[in-house]
């Protein structure tokens, strides 16, 4: 049966996540490498300096992994990522948000705060190799004017920001998105990332 890990080193509850989920059980960080097993739920709180290395771990072992802070950081939310966790949110979320992550990581998508996804995304652009890495058949199936929304998305910019540097409007912005996912065969930001650093091999 699916567990419900909260792991924390230094907090004893967080209302709002035993509201969410009744069953939550509090365990430490070496109970949590010792009892994870796939399919379980860890949140894991950001509250010790080992937190990269514990989420890696329980990824390893299967559970799906959100990572939680109190100071959410752009840094911080990819370093999470990078680890392996599914998610990354405020710690103080509502429980209406933590189930929606819930569901979101349960099903194998990402979660992370709307504010930090642009900056993750163009982080993880920079990450893969960028503008130095860019697949030409991909490249060639969209408009130059297509091809420049792209790129500007890729490296983490807003549909505002996206509207602002190449004089269009928002609207405009979000047609041509549309028109690049369908062609691309991508559903997300994310995975137009991927398929723009060349990854597109996992990309389902």
């Amino acid at each position: 049966m699916m567990a419900v890990l909260f792991i924390s080193q230094k907090r004893a509850d967080i209302p709002r996540l035993r509201s969410a989920f009744p069953d939550l059980r509090q365990v430490g960080p070496e109970q949590a490498r010792r009892i994870a097993k796939r399919g379980d739920q860890a949140w894991l709180m950001t509250d010790h300096a080992e937190w990269p290395a514990l989420a890696a771990a329980l990824a390893s072992q299967g559970a799906t992994i959100v990572v939680m802070s109190l100071t959410p950081s752009e840094a911080e939310a990819l370093q999470a990522l990078q680890a392996g966790a599914r998610g990354y949110l405020h710690a103080l979320s509502p429980p209406e948000l933590l189930a929606q992550a819930a569901l979101v990581t349960g099903n194998q998508g990402v979660w992370v705060p709307a504010e930090l996804l642009s900056k993750v995304i163009g982080a993880a652009f920079t990450t893969l190799g960028g503008r130095e890495n860019l697949p030409v058949d991909s490249l060639a199936m969209l408009t130059e004017r297509e091809r420049a929304v792209a790129l500007a998305v890729a490296e983490g910019r807003s549909n505002k920001e996206v509207a602002r540097l190449l004089d269009i409007t928002e609207r405009t912005v979000k047609a041509h998105l549309g028109a690049i996912f369908r062609k691309l065969g991508v559903r997300d930001r994310m995975q137009l990332v991927l398929r723009l650093a060349k990854q597109d091999e996992n990309v389902a």
